[in-house]
């Protein structure tokens, strides 16, 4: 008998999906709205000194303002990342629960991001590197950023692991 995969209900892995994008949006929207309330356009604060600043920008655009204007696409690339993420987690029932809680990641950030753009026309963002040169960004983009880089690494492993599993039932 050939290696297998461990499987999960589809409420399991819908739930482990919805549960992390659930708390990647409330963070993100309890900090801008600590962000709108406590800083100040043009003044930024250190928050650490010599590496990251607070300093309120709103952005119409995406990273380093790219695309500025165009708020309504990028709300539409975060819906259809988010359902592909949902759907990729209700039907492949093998499905890692890390790579359920990333892709979770990912599409929280999108729609915490997405949120700013429809009721504000505009996302707030406040985290300033100050030992380079970097756009300013907000805990949305930490979200989508590295569950992305986490989800590669988490697919790769995934799909060498399905690919034995079928090697092996063969």
């Amino acid at each position: 008998m050939g290696a297998s995969l461990k499987t999960t209900n589809v409420a399991r892995r819908l739930g482990t999906f919805a549960g992390a994008a659930a708390l990647v949006v409330s963070l993100d929207q309890l900090v801008k709205a600590w962000a709108r309330a406590a800083l100040a356009v043009g003044e930024p604060e250190t928050l650490i000194p010599h590496v990251m600043d607070l300093s309120l920008v709103y952005n119409t655009g995406a990273a380093f303002s790219m695309g500025e204007g165009k708020g309504l696409l990028f709300v539409a690339i975060a819906a259809v990342i988010t359902v592909g993420c949902a759907v990729l987690c209700w039907r492949e029932e093998t499905i890692p629960v890390p790579l359920a809680v990333s892709l979770g990641c990912v599409a929280g950030g999108g729609i915490g991001n997405a949120i700013d753009r429809i009721v504000a026309g505009k996302v707030t963002d406040f985290f300033a590197t100050t030992f380079m040169d970097f756009a300013v960004f907000n805990v949305a983009d930490i979200f989508i950023t590295c569950g992305v880089a986490v989800a590669f690494i988490l697919w790769t492993r995934w799909d060498r692991a399905r690919e034995a599993a079928d090697a092996a039932e063969a």
